[in-house]
């Protein structure tokens, strides 16, 4: 019986937990096939990850068309700067890979919504009617991007965030996990919206804030 050969050789950038996640939906994407992982910490090479090789360091991206692989993903998470995500996807699409964009089976996304090139729509997270999702975002797990909401590159908004509509996230801004942002709101570029945080105002770019309502609690200067 003939097999059909995958069209897509992706690789894995990032080796850890939330790469265990991506591995989950990319064995369900038809056509796909992961190449391996490439992760920073020289302990792990040569071993696998949920039966995917990792391969080395980033410094082999180069030699990986050559070998056959079209795709990346991002598979590095973020807590607080997003900003090493950003570098592993400008690093790989120099080296002439295209960002593969990651949507788990059981996530809800409107046919009005826009989700832009390798982007992560993890298990459970809704993204509704004409919200607009940049680059290289994750919407974690159980995540609410409401209607009109718009979310800049490199951005993460974590696990069981509730964006109401028409929120604005800046470039490479962090939620935290089991935020809530009041609709209409402006997050600015590279600001830190702590877990769990109420926000009931605008966010100044590269602002930490935290608490119910949230409150200044100080710069981020990745």
């Amino acid at each position: 019986m003939m097999t059909t050969r995958p069209s897509i050789r992706c690789v894995l950038l990032g080796g850890g937990g939330h790469a265990k996640v991506l591995l989950d939906i990319l064995a369900k994407m038809p056509g796909v096939a992961v190449h391996g992982i490439l992760d920073g910490d020289p302990c792990k090479w040569g071993s696998d990850l949920l039966g995917s090789p990792i391969l080395g360091g980033d410094d082999l991206l180069d030699s990986l068309t050559a070998q056959g692989v079209t795709h990346f993903a991002v598979g590095l998470g973020s807590v607080k700067d997003c900003g090493p995500r950003r570098r592993l996807f400008e690093r790989a699409g120099a080296a002439a890979l295209k960002p593969l964009t990651l949507v788990h089976l059981s996530a809800v996304v409107s046919p009005c919504a826009v989700v832009g090139d390798g982007s992560q729509l993890l298990p459970g997270c809704i993204v509704n009617a004409s919200a607009v999702i940049g680059r290289n975002v994750i919407v974690n797990t159980r995540a609410v991007v409401e209607h009109d909401c718009i979310i800049g590159d490199h951005s993460h908004i974590a696990s069981g965030a509730v964006l109401a509509s028409t929120v604005t996230v800046g470039e490479g801004a962090h939620i935290g996990a089991g935020a809530v942002i009041r609709q209409c709101i402006t997050v600015g570029a590279g600001a830190v919206v702590g877990a769990g945080a109420a926000v009931v105002n605008d966010v100044s770019p590269g602002t930490v804030v935290g608490g119910v309502p949230a409150r200044p609690l100080g710069n981020h200067r990745p």
